[in-house]
């Protein structure tokens, strides 16, 4: 019997370098203008090491900007020689970077909200049975790295004792992503811990959240987080 081949996910179905940056000045609760780039660039190079170990194929655009913020890391621990002043804080570089990302988002984001010309000619699909999980006034979509963030949620209740093999050979992914749509096709929504069983083992875990991934991936599910109690949900389409 031939032994399933690891899955490898994508990340341009998700986001790049930049969505990473804001993702974690976010998190750490920092400006733009002010960001510890120490603290970042560990955090940056600690999700490129968690995608490698899952398997998430991704650009080589990241280790570019890894490459960059180790940079800037660098000189911002050198000696500084007479009077400084802003223009000469190496973190400009990537604060202009950001800047310039930021608008472009959202701008694009404006454009994808608005609504298309003469749409209503063309038929409608069949409306689907409202959820009453889904309030999209306090919902937000989520991406790569929120669901990463989540994932290492979840491995925090193995005991530190245990080693984590980031393979899906003993289960497989196909069959996980059976097993999700057969709960969706009854509930339309479950939120992202409740797939992952308290008694589930390692491997089984992993594989899981690589089927999330894939369907993510497929467009078979939407994934959207609660703006106040953070839990994830996902939405079957």
């Amino acid at each position: 019997m031939q032994m399933e081949q690891p899955y490898q996910i994508r990340t341009e179905i998700f986001e790049g370098p930049m969505d990473l940056l804001v993702h974690l000045i976010k998190k750490n609760a920092v400006s733009i203008y002010d960001i510890p780039i120490a603290a970042i660039t560990k955090q940056f190079l600690d999700y490129i090491e968690w995608m490698k170990m899952l398997n998430i194929d991704f650009a080589g655009d990241f280790l570019y900007m890894a490459a960059i913020l180790t940079s800037i890391k660098s000189r911002t621990l050198l000696p500084a020689h007479g009077k400084q002043d802003d223009e000469d804080d190496p973190r400009l570089e990537i604060t202009q970077a950001l800047e310039e990302y930021l608008k472009i988002k959202s701008a694009a984001d404006d454009l994808s909200a608005r609504e298309i010309l003469n749409e209503d000619t063309f038929t409608r699909a069949a409306e689907k049975k409202p959820d009453p999980a889904e309030n999209d006034d306090e919902m937000i979509s989520v991406g790569l790295f929120e669901l990463i963030d989540a994932f290492q949620n979840i491995l925090d209740r193995i005991p530190a004792s245990s080693s984590l093999r980031f393979s899906a050979d003993e289960i497989s992914v196909k069959d996980k992503i059976s097993e999700i749509v057969d709960i969706l096709e009854n509930r339309r929504s479950i939120t992202f811990y409740e797939l992952f069983a308290r008694e589930a083992g390692k491997s089984e875990i992993v594989a899981t959240f690589l089927a999330i991934l894939e369907m993510v991936k497929l467009n078979l599910v939407e994934l959207k987080q609660h703006t106040q109690s953070g839990m994830i949900r996902l939405f079957y389409r």
